[in-house]
């Protein structure tokens, strides 16, 4: 006896159908032209990584985040949750490498994190690296390219940069604070601020830091900067790290770019961040940060490369395309199906040498499987998204002709046999025009 499976799908996973897939290579096809245009070169890492590797990144902790398992080998091994980890595997193994290099790569990832609204446990990441610089330059790169790519889309980008380095200067030098481990509570303060609020986080940290340190650290992190240049904050002004901001802004303009300011609460979450960070938004929605990166010259250090230098963004596919539907901005490219149709008498040998041609003459072309009527076939024709059906008769191929149809406009008229690809192409031109 057969037993029904239980089909359900497992928690935060989902069918990618047609329209879905289609979204998707809309983006892919957009950030690759972008790619192409600031010359980086393209690959893919593994999508599964040893868990050594995928905890290099961010310790152990990010094993509950990672779908891990024991191969049939006894290894421990995961899927990827981001590009980066396995982009900065290759760079660093690979010696011959002339520097520096600069990789784009799309695909999916697996992150076994609760499931929200445009975010699923698989998702897609656009991601973008430059490694062997530590020039600032690098970071402008990787700012200039996202932006670009961002507003090809159509989407009214904004810009929010930071600097840790700057950040870690102020809190030691004008703060007085020397302990490594409360400086790095202090960016994981700065990066709550925005998304908890100052009151939670004046009630979590109470008893760990002094209240007067958290005032000063939330006044710092609410700083936000359009113009660095008419900044007359004696604090800012007095920090070393305060060059490096007003020499990015200087290039972001130099660039082109509009609507950059410089946000001090920006650091992003993790710790192998190490110099630039910078978030991208579309003004237009409240979905957060599409893009989110900066320089992480740690991580190669803990690949085994020391000095080598490395700075890198990723974009959220998904919750790109969450900005595009809500504004209507997905160009999807205009179906030209042909349907090729059949009157009783046509044999299916016909039919299919006709198709056959078609297709090696570049035509997309659908037809029936089931020997229904003609009523049915052109039902049919319409359900496939065809555009113009060609009906084969006997009457008029005795004569060397078929039958045309417009399934727009329902207008038909009669085509040579022997001219069809030629005459097809330009009926096919005069339909989508209309």
């Amino acid at each position: 006896m057969f037993h029904v499976v239980n089909a359900e799908l497992p928690r935060g996973m989902r069918d990618l159908d047609s329209d879905t897939l289609e979204e998707i290579n809309y983006v892919r096809e957009k950030f690759f032209e972008s790619a192409h245009l600031y010359n980086f070169t393209t690959m893919e890492p593994s999508p599964i990584e040893t868990l050594q590797t995928l905890e290099t990144k961010s310790g152990p902790s990010i094993s509950e985040e990672i779908y891990g398992m024991t191969d049939k080998g006894g290894r421990n091994i995961g899927l990827r949750f981001d590009l980066t980890v396995g982009l900065t595997r290759f760079v660093t193994r690979r010696r011959d490498l002339k520097m520096p290099v600069k990789i784009a790569s799309f695909g999916g990832v697996w992150r076994y994190d609760e499931p929200q609204f445009g975010r699923y446990r698989y998702f897609h990441q656009c991601d973008l690296e430059i490694y062997g610089s530590q020039n600032l330059a690098s970071d402008a790169e990787i700012i200039e390219f996202m932006y670009s790519f961002l507003k090809n889309l159509g989407l009214d980008v904004t810009i929010e940069i930071n600097n840790r380095l700057l950040v870690e200067e102020f809190v030691r030098k004008k703060l007085n604070i020397s302990d490594d481990t409360i400086v790095f509570d202090i960016f994981r303060i700065m990066d709550k601020v925005t998304k908890k609020g100052s009151q939670a986080i004046f009630k979590e940290y109470e008893n760990k830091i002094d209240r007067y340190i958290l005032e000063k650290l939330i006044a710092f992190s609410s700083i936000r900067i359009v113009d660095p240049n008419a900044v007359d904050n004696a604090q800012l002004l007095g920090l070393e790290n305060w060059k490096t901001m007003t020499e990015l802004m200087e290039m972001l303009e130099s660039r082109r770019i509009r609507n950059a300011a410089i946000n001090l609460g920006i650091v992003r979450g993790l710790d192998y961040y190490s110099g630039v960070v910078f978030e991208a938004y579309d003004a237009k929605t409240n979905l957060g940060a599409l893009v989110g990166g900066g320089r992480y010259d740690k991580l190669t250090e803990l690949f085994g490369r020391q000095n080598l230098g490395a700075t890198g963004a990723a974009a959220g596919v998904e919750r790109i395309l969450l900005a595009l539907r809500q504004q209507n901005l997905i160009h999807k490219s205009r179906s030209h199906v042909v349907y090729v149709a059949s009157t009783p008498g046509i044999t299916r040998a016909k039919v299919v040498q006709l198709i056959s041609s078609l297709r090696s003459n570049g035509f997309i072309v659908e037809y029936d499987l089931q020997d229904r009527t003609l009523t049915k076939q052109l039902v049919d024709a319409s359900s496939k998204n065809a555009s113009v059906a060609i009906i084969l008769a006997p009457n008029e191929l005795e004569l060397g002709e078929i039958i045309f149809k417009s399934l727009k406009t329902g207008k038909e008229r009669k085509l040579h046999l022997e001219k069809l690809v030629e005459e097809l192409r330009h009926e096919i031109s005069n339909v989508l025009d209309k």
